[in-house]
């Protein structure tokens, strides 16, 4: 159930950039010229890759009589937690509780875990990945400029993100903004001195940044306004849950109590099988005892129990991976389906561009204001701008980049790099 991927020990690096995301990391390495390269990671099955999917599983052997607990991390992760579901625990999107005072500690497998020992956990196994020793090598680390979740305590979260890869084995760190990051890995194309901004879209916040670069000053970038929502990838699965997938489940159903007037279906359902990060929650006694007792009175009891399937039978991870191909590939499309089917759930749902984009409408409305509180922050107009630069796998949807080039122009918006451009403006921070 563990990777067998060979290790490559790194020797004479001193400074790497380390993008710790919600949905992917990424770990380059400043070179001694001033050229940096990114890490590979090979899982069986998934060779050569430049990111590596921020999951981690734990489960349990027994070595010599002894009950040991043995991890996995990326795609390993995922193999290990469909080889036994029922006996493994499958960890995903911590970067989304950083900021979350309510989320300090958990038990799993029998062990009292912190959130900041899930981090260290996984980012320590990263490293062995790579070949890496954190205790030889200095790091510069992103922080989002806006945590994610519902009234972040940003402090906080970057304190628990320091005390995470402390938990890893590193010595210290240095952190930076992460569109900050980015935009220093794009300035690396400019020859004169230009005001730029930078849209970092990750898995659970998205980021913009408004900076000075100037080749020729010691400073290199001055930053100058930012702003951020926690918002981005994520939340447009979640569009796509609510709309086509949720309604099968039982959502806009009826349940009666005593014989009385009919009641909805408690929505917090809902609500949770479309977060990634809550899901996993909902697999309790209690939370499927309840919908058991709701099923027995409600007006479509087996949309009901394909709900309760879905939770029991962990089938979350199938149910995103489908989620996620729909999304990819109406940024290309101007349609898809939607298939997904486990017992008696069958889904097969045809979702136009246009659909998807009204339902994402709100979204975007969130990333415009925020745009704009980042352009008032440095005291500029869009005129001002010279360049935007555009990164992270949001960046593809063809809605958020019009959003852009509707305020700039095409001529002054760019990508490129999408998934590595921010631990490659890390590692350059670092080793300047």
């Amino acid at each position: 159930m563990s990777s067998t991927a060979p290790k490559t020990p790194l020797r004479n690096r001193t400074w790497i950039g380390i993008d710790f995301g919600t949905t992917n990391s990424v770990v380059v390495i400043a070179e001694p010229d001033g050229r940096t390269r990114t890490a590979r990671f090979s899982f069986p099955g998934h060779p050569d890759a430049d990111t590596c999917r921020t999951l981690l599983c734990l489960w349990q052997e027994e070595v010599r009589g002894r009950l040991a607990v043995h991890e996995a991390i990326g795609p390993a992760a995922i193999d290990a937690y469909l080889d036994d579901p029922a006996e493994s625990r499958l960890i995903m999107s911590m970067k989304s509780y950083l900021a979350q005072s309510s989320f300090r500690e958990t038990r799993l497998l029998g062990r009292r875990l912190t959130l900041e020992m899930l981090v260290g956990q996984f980012l320590a196994c990263l490293m062995r990945e790579i070949g890496i020793d954190p205790a030889e090598v200095s790091a510069t680390v992103g922080r989002p400029v806006r945590f994610a979740g519902e009234m972040p305590d940003d402090a906080f979260g970057e304190q628990r993100l320091r005390d995470g890869f402390a938990a890893a084995g590193f010595g210290g760190i240095a952190v930076a903004l992460e569109p900050e990051a980015a935009g220093w890995r794009f300035a690396q194309r400019l020859d004169a001195p230009a005001t730029i901004l930078v849209g970092d879209f990750g898995g659970g916040t998205s980021d913009f940044s408004v900076l000075r670069f100037d080749p020729g000053d010691t400073r290199r970038a001055v930053p100058l306004g930012h702003a951020g929502v926690g918002i981005a990838g994520d939340q447009f699965d979640y569009r796509i849950i609510d709309n086509v997938v949720s309604p099968c489940l039982g959502r806009d159903s009826t349940y009666r109590v005593m014989g009385g007037e009919p009641l909805p279906v408690p929505i917090e359902w809902y609500a949770s099988l479309a977060r990634w990060h809550r899901l996993s929650l909902m697999r309790t006694p209690q939370t499927l005892r309840a919908i058991a007792d709701v099923t027995r009175t409600a007006s479509e009891p087996d949309r009901l129990r394909a709900l309760s399937n879905l939770i029991e039978d962990q089938q979350g991870q199938a149910l995103y991976r489908a989620v996620g191909a729909a999304k990819s590939a109406l940024s290309t499309a101007d349609s898809t389906i939607l298939r997904f089917a486990h017992k008696d759930i069958r889904i097969e749902r045809a979702i136009t561009r246009a659909e998807f984009e009204g339902w994402i409408a709100p979204d975007l409305a969130q990333f415009d204001d925020a745009v704009s509180a980042a352009l008032d922050r440095a005291n500029l107009a869009a005129g001002e701008i010279d360049r935007v630069f555009l990164t992270g796998g949001t960046s593809f949807v063809p809605a958020v980049r019009a959003l852009f080039v509707d305020r700039f122009g095409a001529d002054r918006v760019d990508t490129g790099g999408e998934f590595v451009s921010v631990a490659e403006g890390l590692a350059l921070m670092g080793g300047h």
